[in-house]
């Protein structure tokens, strides 16, 4: 696929993403699934792009459930994008794992203004994530969010030794 959801024939490379990471819109069909339940439901999205990271998807708080959801006290900071804050599976689903199953920029710098409103999952932490219907694999280590789908390639950074990358 390329940058922009088109079938290229081709495979994108991890290595190839520039840093600081850049936005792009996405059309392909993302969707997010947790104990039978559609979480979001997407052709809006917007994709992250930083060198050694599989891409992160980015989900119009339109296309997501938010009423399942539940902000977190949990923040942190990314040198590029700013303050995130972090988002907790509700209630009504209950989750086994006290870690947040998603994150957004409420407020993002400037350069990142077009993933405000969104929210991107950790694919590890629900039960599917899909892009035009291929499940993707999570990003390995659990800190970074990045989906894996076949047109991919790395090494992806997260993997054991890879911290200082």
């Amino acid at each position: 696929m390329g940058t922009n959801g088109t079938d290229t024939g081709g495979t994108e490379s991890v290595w190839d993403y520039p840093r600081p990471p850049r936005t792009e819109p996405d059309t392909r069909h993302v969707m997010v699934w947790h104990a039978g339940v559609p979480l979001a439901d997407s052709r809006r999205c917007v994709r992250v792009l930083e060198t050694s990271h599989p891409p992160v998807f980015y989900v119009p708080r339109a296309d997501v459930r938010m009423e399942l959801l539940r902000a977190s006290q949990h923040r942190s900071v990314c040198e590029w994008k700013g303050t995130a804050t972090y988002w907790d599976l509700g209630p009504e689903l209950g989750h086994p794992s006290a870690a947040p199953i998603a994150w957004s920029y409420e407020a993002p710098l400037p350069d990142y203004a077009p993933i405000a409103g969104h929210l991107a999952f950790h694919a590890d932490r629900v039960d599917t994530c899909t892009v035009d219907g291929e499940r993707v694999r999570a990003q390995p280590g659990g800190f970074y969010g990045g989906w894996i789908t076949a047109g991919i390639t790395g090494p992806f950074k997260g993997v054991p030794g890879s911290w200082g990358w």
